[in-house]
């Protein structure tokens, strides 16, 4: 019996037929975790105080809750900046709740522009071979990126074992997605390569956008 094509594949279909539900959707939930990580650090011991106030912990976020909803490439673009978004605000709007005011210009700015990056990364992660390949890279490389920059240039004021666990999870994302969706040597080093080179790139970005933060 032949494969499923890709329209009859439960994995590429969208879960919401109408994009404006789906963007509602995103938009509500991405508002809610928003302000639920504002509470996570005040219940997280401080080993993983980081995951609540750290790119790894929305960008899981975001990467749950898109492949959850599976939009299509074009939507998932639009849909990353949702999220991004509103996750700002709702951390926002909690802190606000907890009587602490808190500038969210810099991080909704960020979460606007890595968005659409984050949202494509995520939709390719249900292709494969060189899509496949490029979104693991891309989100791989964002989390190992910020798991080194953490114990490296945060070192004294954070916790190394959130770091390293992120780091560790970030290992075995890239090992599983090779495992499960990445085969031939051409998407093996494509992913391998891309990886690298987003880590390159994020550190220094990373730490620039940080210091105005």
């Amino acid at each position: 019996m032949s494969e499923p094509t890709m329209r009859q594949n439960p994995l590429y279909e969208n879960r919401f037929d109408d994009p404006a539900v789906a963007a509602l959707v995103v938009a509500v939930l991405s508002f809610v975790l928003g302000g639920l990580t504002a509470y996570a650090q005040t219940v997280l011991p401080y080993s993983m105080f980081s995951l609540a106030n750290s790119a790894n912990g929305w960008t899981a976020l975001m990467v749950v809750l898109l492949l959850w909803v599976r939009p299509g490439v074009r939507l998932a673009a639009v849909l990353g900046s949702v999220s991004g978004v509103l996750l700002m605000l709702g951390y926002t709007a909690a802190l606000a709740l907890y009587g602490h005011a808190y500038d969210p210009l810099l991080w909704t700015l960020s979460g606007a522009v890595a968005g659409p990056f984050i949202g494509v990364a995520t939709a390719w992660l249900r292709e494969r071979g060189g899509r496949a390949a490029l979104g693991t890279a891309a989100l791989t490389g964002v989390t190992i990126g910020e798991s080194l920059y953490g114990l490296t240039a945060v070192s004294q004021s954070t916790s190394p074992v959130y770091w390293t666990v992120s780091g560790l999870a970030g290992l075995l994302f890239l090992l599983g997605m090779l495992a499960w969706r990445i085969r031939g040597w051409a998407p093996l080093v494509l992913t391998l390569a891309g990886t690298a080179a987003v880590v390159v790139v994020f550190i220094p970005v990373f730490g620039t956008v940080g210091t105005y933060a």
